[in-house]
């Protein structure tokens, strides 16, 4: 199977591979393709060395590890919506896993690591965003015991918006 560890920085390369893919196939038919297109694996690795790379980080960053290197990644920290008791809801930002390795278990090994951390820090609670129209993804929240709470944010991509749906769950 898979062994969960932090990622460091010499995982940056395939953490971003894993996650331009993993927009590229997830969001065909929800995010515009050109911007689907215009995604590369150097720009998004890039941004994530800035930002991984920045003093008092509060996000965490860890990768599901296979036979040949990061096959999964899941990111998380404290929540960044208004939320009433902010500071014990943390949040998952990104989870993404090779899109040829979907199913076998990987994102829910991940989100389960994620939660233990998460509580051992005080967390009592975990949210995150999907986008409104990414079923496979609403329905694996679903079933990890996520639910909508009734918040939707926009975001705009090539000029198209989309809708997010807020989901919780206790930890």
């Amino acid at each position: 199977m898979v062994q969960v560890q932090e990622m460091n920085e010499a995982d940056i390369e395939a953490v971003s591979t894993i996650r331009v893919r993993g927009w590229q196939a997830a969001y065909v038919g929800i995010v515009p393709q050109s911007y689907l297109d215009a995604m590369t694996v150097e720009c998004d690795a890039g941004q994530r060395r800035q930002r991984f790379s920045q003093p008092g980080r509060t996000s965490r960053d860890l990768v599901a590890l296979g036979d040949r290197g990061p096959v999964g990644w899941i990111c998380f920290g404290p929540c960044r919506s208004e939320m009433p008791g902010l500071e014990r809801v943390g949040e998952v930002y990104a989870l993404y896993i090779s899109p040829g390795l979907i199913g076998q278990g990987i994102g829910r090994i991940l989100l389960s690591e994620a939660h233990a951390h998460m509580k051992a820090q005080g967390f009592e609670t975990s949210a995150l965003w999907v986008l409104c129209d990414n079923q496979r993804a609403r329905c694996f929240y679903e079933r990890a015991g996520y639910q909508t709470d009734g918040a939707a944010q926009d975001d705009v991509y090539d000029g198209i918006t989309l809708t997010e749906l807020r989901y919780q769950r206790v930890l």
